[in-house]
């Protein structure tokens, strides 16, 4: 059904990338994410390399279908991550949070296919010149990390694609099949889901921050330290309030417990890192629902498109 750079480069059927979530995104999601026809992602923005290290062994006994790892170089500083991921057999790496410069050539050298996350045209340029194979392109839609300079995916995307060919994943403001339709339709060549993943029944956080995003409006999160980067986007809480009023507090130098927020339940102990599309998800599914999903609306937007053209 899909037949997209993304599919052909990883063996995938839906061009759909599960985010790389710090203590999110591991063997359990991840793994689910590969036998439903996406492509998952081991984080290792949590910093936790030595229990990373065991979640990547278990994708191999969980999965027998591709999966990638993620490297976010501001939170790694251990050097031989690269060359560990390298003797795992993983062939496909984004990078982020950082320079395209500091990983690319060592890991295409080993023949990985390498991605970089981006935020704007001029970093999309940067890393193209510095030999990635693709981009993941961020828009300030989406939870998490973000530029302080912020750019809607509708306006990035297209932009991006005006001036490079290079294979693109969507981020950021991306839930369904509609909109991978019109990611596509944009110039990407598939979408990155994150919030829809963390409010998945295979995501690891609790109950608390599910229902959390599942009862969130579409004006439910808030655009943290813009004059104190990195900026956040995280669903509206106390802490998180508090946080918005003050533009220039950072968000990292008071993100409290992210463990008591993820798998404790406390809503208030750290930054919900979520983003707009929590006020389009209606309920905690599984990922085998969600990708089903996917594909089933994606087809009724193609029929949209085609009964328009023809009116």
């Amino acid at each position: 059904m899909f037949n997209t750079r993304l599919t052909q480069a990883l063996g995938i059927d839906i061009p759909v990338v599960q985010a790389p979530m710090g203590w999110i995104a591991r063997s359990q999601l991840a793994s689910a994410v590969s036998n439903a026809g996406g492509l998952g992602v081991i984080e290792t923005s949590s910093g936790e390399l030595d229990i990373i290290k065991g979640e990547i062994g278990k994708m191999r006994e969980l999965t027998d279908k591709p999966f990638a790892v993620n490297i976010a170089q501001a939170f790694v500083r251990d050097p031989d991550v690269v060359p560990f991921i390298i003797d795992q057999g993983v062939k496909f790496v984004t990078t982020s949070a950082g320079s395209p410069e500091r990983f690319t050539d060592q890991l295409k050298t080993a023949g990985l296919t390498v991605y970089h996350v981006v935020p704007s045209l001029s970093a999309a340029l940067k890393a193209v010149e510095c030999g990635v194979d693709g981009l993941v392109v961020e828009g300030a839609e989406g939870g998490g990390f973000k530029n302080p300079k912020d750019v809607a995916s509708l306006v990035l995307l297209p932009l991006i694609r005006a001036h490079l060919d290079v294979p693109i994943i969507a981020a950021g403001g991306f839930h369904d099949g509609a909109t991978l339709a019109a990611a596509i339709a944009l110039g990407a060549d598939g979408i990155q889901l994150g919030t829809r993943m963390v409010a998945s029944k295979e995501s690891p956080v609790h109950d608390n921050w599910k229902q959390a995003i599942v009862n969130a409006k579409e004006t439910d999160t808030v655009f943290l330290s813009r004059f104190a980067p990195p900026a956040l986007r995280a669903l509206r809480t106390e802490r998180t309030t508090r946080l918005e009023k003050d533009p220039a507090q950072s968000g990292m130098a008071d993100f409290g417990d992210p463990k008591a927020l993820y798998f404790g339940g406390d809503m208030e102990a750290a930054i919900p890192l979520t983003g707009q599309v929590c006020g389009r998800i209606t309920a905690v599914e599984s990922v085998a629902d969600i990708l089903a999903k996917v594909k089933a609306e994606y087809e009724l937007a193609l029929n949209r498109v085609s009964t328009a053209s023809k009116a």
